[in-house]
């Protein structure tokens, strides 16, 4: 701060818009208790820095900006007489921490009116009770109506990854539990297979070829490749044509078993040619099971997999066992928070992952950070919806710097250019009544540039709408959430 104070002058200050409705003993209060003070073009404040003085303008420019990650964002400049800034929230007393909330600059020799926060917040209780008490009552209401609208928000979206996570859990563990009931019927059949070839006079080499027609054939379930369904279908016709010249009965039963493990009719030859005629049709329903089987427990394990893959994601996503503050690699929390809000992008949204997987990891909060991606990813998809059309999420990462960027980008119809400059208001929203609150994108800003002290900017234009996170990959300390932003 470098004012030099100068005489005040009681005839300038009642010529304020702010101070012209004020009786001659309260202006001869306000020279009396404040002063005057000249300051050369440079800094006035910082933000963050405790609030100790109430400015108001008197000849002059002035510059008010937000620091946002690494650069400070100008937000008012101004040369009327009468505005001002700095501790205008000191009558709120110790019940709001008293810190500036932007920085304040001058770009030209410049006076201001400067009142001490304490006398200020005296001033406004003693001649304006009322006032006080409303503007009280307006300040922490909007501030409780807030808190409780983002909690809202925060129950609702867990609700609706809650019953997605369900869905997704739902459908494996049902075909694991279907598998298993076939498995078992399977194995029955296997052991009933098993009491006829006991009961016939095999001979001991004709055995031991059906246990190695056994094993090829489970190494060949193995390696099965995936065909077309036109290719699916003239393989089970060939087959069930095979089976039916063998003599081997319901064969396009047993066709379509064989086509899916990877087994074609040359193999079937192999077979015939092992075993004599006699015993063919044994055998042939024998390996049957055994394919059967060998599927039904590849089933299962995919199923499971995908089960334990799904508890990953959403003990990834939640962080529950993890510091709140630690190294963290962006690229997990991303995977983690596609995979949770999979249900609600849907089929007809395709996901592009374009990932810098050389990037380090950088010191996060990262169950804060997945309520960001969230955010940004909800928002994409119910962009793109509106269309009815499909579309595509691209999710980028990429180093800027001394920053990560991560950068969520949409083909959806782009922000309406009347609305950008409130797209990060609290209770701002384009959705319709009842879809949105209007503080996902406030809540996620406060996040990124509050409490990881990063950047959220985006660029919009119909078919191409993009919001970009950068955050610091490197930080001293955790920081804590500032005052007025939890």
């Amino acid at each position: 701060m470098n004012g030099q104070p100068v005489p005040c002058s009681q005839d300038e200050l009642s010529s304020l818009f702010l101070f012209e409705k004020l009786a001659p003993d309260q202006i001869a209060r306000l020279c009396r208790e404040g002063r005057v003070e000249e300051f050369a073009p440079g800094p006035v404040y910082g933000e963050g820095d405790d609030a100790t003085c109430f400015y108001v303008l008197l000849e002059g420019t002035l510059v008010l900006s937000r620091r946002i990650g690494d650069y400070d964002v100008e937000i008012t400049r101004s040369s009327s007489r009468g505005v001002y800034a700095g501790a205008f929230q000191a009558y709120l007393g110790d019940r709001l921490r008293q810190v500036y909330n932007s920085s304040l600059r001058v770009i030209e020799p410049t006076r201001f009116f400067v009142l001490p926060a304490e006398t200020f917040a005296a001033i406004m209780r003693e001649w304006f009770p009322m006032a006080v008490h409303l503007l009280e009552g307006l300040f922490f209401g909007a501030k409780s109506v807030q808190e409780a609208v983002g909690q809202r928000e925060r129950l609702l979206a867990l609700g609706s990854l809650s019953a997605g996570l369900t869905h997704e859990l739902n459908n494996p563990a049902a075909a694991a539990v279907r598998a298993t009931s076939a498995l078992r019927e399977r194995v029955a059949g296997m052991r009933h297979k098993l009491g006829i070839i006991a009961a016939r006079p095999y001979q001991r080499d004709s055995l031991e070829t059906l246990i190695e027609l056994q094993e090829r054939t489970a190494e060949r379930v193995a390696k099965a490749t995936d065909l077309s369904p036109l290719d699916v279908s003239d393989r089970e016709d060939t087959l069930s044509d095979w089976l039916d010249d063998h003599g081997i009965g319901d064969g396009w039963q047993l066709a379509p078993t064989f086509v899916q493990a990877g087994l074609d009719a040359d193999w079937l030859d192999q077979v015939a040619a092992a075993v004599d005629a006699d015993t063919l049709e044994g055998a042939v329903r024998w390996l049957n099971c055994t394919v059967d089987i060998e599927l039904l427990m590849n089933e299962i394990e995919e199923s499971t997999t995908r089960v334990s893959a799904l508890v990953t994601a959403a003990k990834q996503y939640s962080q529950l066992d993890r510091a709140p503050h630690q190294m963290v690699n962006v690229h997990e929390l991303l995977d983690s928070t596609l995979l949770m809000v999979s249900t609600k992008i849907g089929p007809h949204i395709t996901v592009v992952k374009d990932y810098d997987r050389s990037l380090p990891n950088i010191p996060a909060y990262p169950s804060e950070l997945n309520q960001v991606w969230t955010n940004l990813i909800d928002n994409a998809v119910s962009a793109m919806n509106s269309t009815g059309a499909d579309g595509t999420l691209t999710v980028r990462t990429a180093r800027d710097g001394d920053h990560l960027l991560v950068e969520f980008c949409d083909t959806g119809p782009g922000i309406p250019a009347e609305f950008r400059d409130r797209i990060f208001d609290p209770f701002f929203t384009t959705k319709p009544v009842g879809e949105g609150t209007g503080l996902g994108l406030d809540i996620s800003w406060r996040i990124v540039v509050n409490k990881h002290r990063g950047d959220v900017r985006f660029h919009s234009v119909p078919g191409d709408t993009r919001f970009q996170v950068r955050l610091p990959l490197a930080c001293a300390d955790p920081h804590p959430p500032l005052e007025g932003t939890s």
